[in-house]
């Protein structure tokens, strides 16, 4: 299979007409278990001259073993990132497309808090769907990217260091119910996962509201 490797096409074309490059990146979405990430990433005109960091990829795409590493040199290439949580709960109660949004505007006001103004720059946002407006984003200027992780670098740098913040959270939860094996799939649907759910019923940190009760589970 030919891995593409991302590149600053788009992001050189935005800083043409916008002083920053804001992209977006969520994790979790498909989760039975945890919360939803969304990771963010700032880039200015000086930036894009820089070397994008070797191995940075869609996290789907990154070997886990070198994921950190990865994460790690992409947070210092960029010039700021953070990361934005919606919990379990909040999915229940607003759905996954909403609580992406939360997730979003809070990942977006960590980044003002730290001097950013998003408002100031545009947002790439991966995949085809704008969830950052409807849930209070107003007056951002939103840009919705197909594959935005696999093309665009920095849409691939949010994603890994979103990957990696989430995968670290669930492999703490793993001892607080550790008959789920968090640990090892990260709150996604595997095998094991399923049975233990079977066996054991839902957890606090389950999606009670994804119809995974036992009878919907094979």
């Amino acid at each position: 299979m030919t891995v593409i490797e991302p590149r600053l096409t788009l992001e050189r074309r935005l800083l043409r007409e916008h002083p920053v490059v804001i992209a977006c990146d969520e994790v979790g979405r498909g989760a039975l278990a945890g919360p939803v990430a969304v990771g963010a990433t700032v880039m200015d005109a000086a930036l894009v001259r820089r070397h994008i960091p070797a191995g940075l990829r869609d996290s789907k795409l990154i070997p886990e073993a070198r994921r950190a590493d990865v994460a790690a040199r992409s947070a210092r290439w960029v010039c700021a990132s953070a990361i934005g949580w919606a919990s379990a709960a909040e999915v229940d109660e607003r759905g996954i497309i909403r609580a992406l949004g939360l997730a979003a505007l809070r990942a977006l006001a960590d980044l003002r808090a730290h001097g950013v103004d998003p408002g100031e720059g545009v947002v790439i946002l991966d995949g085809n769907h704008d969830y950052i407006t409807p849930a209070g984003g107003e007056g951002l200027d939103v840009r919705p990217v197909i594959k935005g992780d696999r093309d665009c670098a920095s849409a691939a740098a949010a994603s890994v260091i979103a990957k990696v913040a989430r995968d670290s959270l669930m492999t703490g939860l793993h001892d607080d119910a550790p008959e789920y094996r968090w640990a090892r799939n990260k709150g996604y649907a595997s095998a094991e996962h399923r049975l233990a759910i079977a066996e054991h019923g839902l957890s606090p940190h389950h999606r009670a509201s994804w119809a995974i009760g036992p009878a919907t589970l094979f």
